[in-house]
């Protein structure tokens, strides 16, 4: 079961590609649910083909939460999410509905079931100072420190991800202690809960565990799609606005390559390819993290109406249902 106030909330997650968004909209009218996004790019008005964000005919069908709620320049933490989805379903219990959680963004998955590990709060101070030796010498300089100090945590974090690099140092700083061993207590903590609560043959999260070729094949046809629906259009009007995206909003798959594209770098096919081979890679951890919460339970499309004590109506099962 799920801590409070999820306690009686179902999810469907899996990786990009999978197919989890339509399908949740085809659950959650068997539920009588309504969904609340666990994507943490769906969050940005502006971004919605890249994101496969529900259109309007599908919120028409289902109301959705946490789509569309902030500007790309804005930032928000895992933290941020989940006190508004704590919001969310409150609400939605008000009025005598059930909650449907759909989304493939691990650490929000991870916060949902465990809350957030118990580090220290931000300090903008020590985060300007690392953002500004990061502008001056470079990004790998500021991974190298942290390589230097947490070694575990810079094995994890990619050279470019300046926000957690910076996070880590910030931990670091403050603490003394690496964030790695913050975290591996978390995970421990985590384990105990888990093996405390058990794992019911009913669980209420389930992750669509599709054959690999299968999910690759459906995610490159998914890249695909999105470029004739418009994504390079999407993505510079983004370039745009008041102000530029920020450093979330502007690091997100299929975005990221298309404004490096737009910038004169490389080509439109090579930016496509990259999109699709990152796009795969992100799939297979995606996949890592799912398997590895013992809450979560693999399913196919048809297994999930019946895991969950649904009836599938005919004409329901899509073979390749879109989004997700």
């Amino acid at each position: 079961m799920l801590p409070a106030p999820f306690q009686n909330a179902y999810v469907l997650t899996g990786p990009t590609g999978s197919g989890k968004s339509r399908l949740g909209i085809e659950l959650a009218q068997r539920l009588g649910a309504e969904i609340v996004s666990m994507d943490s790019m769906a969050l940005y008005r502006g971004m919605d083909i890249g994101t496969a964000k529900p259109t309007a005919a599908d919120r028409r069908l289902v109301p959705h939460h946490l789509l569309d709620v902030l500007q790309p320049w804005e930032s928000a933490s895992v933290a941020w999410w989940l006190e508004r989805a704590k919001d969310c379903c409150r609400e939605i219990a008000g009025r005598g509905r059930r909650v449907l959680f759909v989304g493939g963004t691990p650490l929000y998955l991870k916060a949902l079931l465990f809350g957030l590990f118990d580090g220290p709060p931000a300090d903008l101070a020590v985060r300007a100072r690392l953002e500004r030796e990061a502008a001056e010498l470079g990004r790998e300089h500021l991974h190298a420190r942290l390589a230097g100090v947490d070694p575990a945590a810079a094995a994890r974090v990619h050279v470019n991800d300046l926000r957690r690099t910076v996070r880590a140092l910030e931990v670091w700083e403050l603490t003394g202690r690496p964030i790695s061993d913050w975290q591996q207590q978390w995970s421990a903590e985590c384990g105990v809960r888990s093996a405390e609560c058990g794992v019911k043959n009913d669980s209420p999260i389930l992750y669509l565990d599709l054959p690999r070729p299968v999910l690759y094949e459906r995610i490159n046809a998914r890249v695909l799609r999105m470029m004739a629906d418009g994504l390079v259009d999407e993505v510079r009007a983004l370039r745009q606005l008041e102000r530029p995206p920020g450093r979330e909003a502007a690091q997100a798959l299929g975005y990221k390559e298309l404004f490096a594209f737009l910038d004169g770098n490389g080509s439109l096919e090579d930016a496509v390819v990259t999109i699709q081979t990152r796009s795969r890679n992100f799939a297979k951890r995606q996949l890592t993290w799912f398997r590895n919460l013992p809450e979560c339970r693999p399913a196919t499309e048809e297994l999930t109406f019946e895991l969950w004590g649904l009836t599938i109506h005919e004409g329901l099962g899509r073979a390749n249902p879109p989004g997700g």
